[in-house]
């Protein structure tokens, strides 16, 4: 079966993007896989065809628009070429034409969770122009989404149970949303390999031995819960405590907050890296209390690795979660006391450390990337056979 795989971008730094790579680089024996990105990296692109779309420079939300019209002329060039998809798959919104897509995040919902985030305030002023494109953007892609989402004859998966109501809400999906949950790299990701890094990777973050840390991995820090984390740490105020924070947002506007609550030294911004197990290895505990989030990957990596998580009900891997077995959850995302007494128990509690750290690691041995494509090519299998009936 061919399969056109419409992507902007294909990676292993980024959660969407690292779970499309995981999925076509292990069902290539399988499909004949075409893929039309602007960017691909970190897989064997000797097994696949990659439909190169050049990429237009300027803010993203341009560059998404030329995107998106460009996929669909790239697609219908090559139809006209011989070259006929049995399958167009979409991790998201886009194209208009696809037969299945899985849903990650939900723009109309997500939203909602950042209303606040996204207001434009005289403390903020240096940031108004990343708020203000955000906003657009965010708007743009909740529009587009009831043209693909509100298509009863598309093949809808959702990474959540959380994910998968919110579709039947927004967009009244009427029949059953299958929830096919992320799967796990237990090779690079496990307690064994987090210890053996665990020395070099602190030292290469300046991290001294009787230091604390936490770990927030992610993209967009004020929907991961940032401001939350910060300021609970602010009421721990114990100085063994610091924070690894990595992604590729911008870490200016969290400034102000880190010098108002008094935390400056203690909190460390990093970029993004292939090798993402290093910062595991360097934490003691992920703390990653989600404004929204379908199914975020960081926390069940750390699990994987064998670290004590907190995330938030808010982040549809809670799913996997049981609260103080092998995680913890905070109820309410913004709660920084009840997240300040949870961080409070993790550093002055080493059995619990171990024990949830523990139970973390044999829960996440369940959720295999091999669990995860079976799941994905039986949704397939079922999207083409709908496809070629219509």
């Amino acid at each position: 079966m061919r399969i056109a795989v419409v992507s902007p971008f294909i990676d292993k730094r980024h959660g969407t993007e690292r779970r499309v790579a995981e999925l076509i680089s292990r069902l290539a024996d399988h499909y004949e896989f075409h893929l039309y990105s602007m960017r691909v990296e970190d897989i064997d692109l000797s097994r696949l065809v990659w439909h190169r779309i050049p990429r237009f420079p300027g803010p993203y939300l341009l560059t998404y628009l030329w995107w998106f019209i460009a996929n669909h002329f790239w697609r219908r060039l090559d139809r006209s070429r011989g070259i006929v998809p049995d399958l167009v798959y979409s991790p998201g919104i886009n194209c208009l034409d696809a037969d299945a897509v899985t849903v990650h995040i939900l723009f109309g919902s997500f939203r909602e969770s950042l209303q606040n985030a996204l207001q434009l305030s005289q403390n903020s002023i240096l940031n108004w122009p990343r708020i203000i494109h955000r906003r657009f953007f965010y708007r743009l892609i909740a529009t587009l989404e009831p043209y693909v989402y509100g298509r009863a004859d598309m093949c809808i998966a959702a990474v959540s149970n959380q994910m998968a109501a919110d579709l039947r809400r927004f967009y009244r999906r009427s029949g059953e949303v299958p929830v096919i949950y992320n799967g796990l790299d237990l090779e690079c990701f496990s307690p064994q390999r987090r210890a053996r890094l665990r020395v070099a990777s602190r030292h290469a973050l300046s991290i001294q031995d009787d230091d604390f840390v936490l770990l927030l991995i992610g993209n967009d820090w004020r929907n991961k819960g940032l401001n939350c984390l910060l300021s609970a740490m602010a009421q721990v105020t114990d100085p063994r405590l610091r924070a690894l924070i990595v992604g590729g947002d911008n870490p200016a506007p969290f400034r102000h907050l880190i010098t108002e609550l008094r935390l400056e030294g203690r909190i460390q911004f990093c970029a993004p890296r292939a090798d993402v197990e290093q910062y595991y290895a360097a934490a003691d505990a992920y703390g990653g209390p989600s404004l929204d989030d379908a199914f975020a990957q960081p926390p069940a990596e750390a699990m994987a690795c064998g670290l004590p998580v907190i995330t938030s009900r808010r982040n549809g891997g809670s799913e996997i979660i049981t609260h103080g077995r092998d995680g913890l959850i905070l109820e309410d995302p913004t709660d920084s006391r009840g997240l300040a007494d949870m961080i409070r128990d993790l550093i002055d509690d080493a059995s619990l450390r171990n024990r949830l750290g523990a139970a973390a690691a044999e829960t996440a041995r369940r959720y295999t990337w091999e669990r995860n494509v079976a799941q994905m090519r039986d949704f397939f299998e079922e999207a083409a056979r709908q496809s070629s009936r219509r």
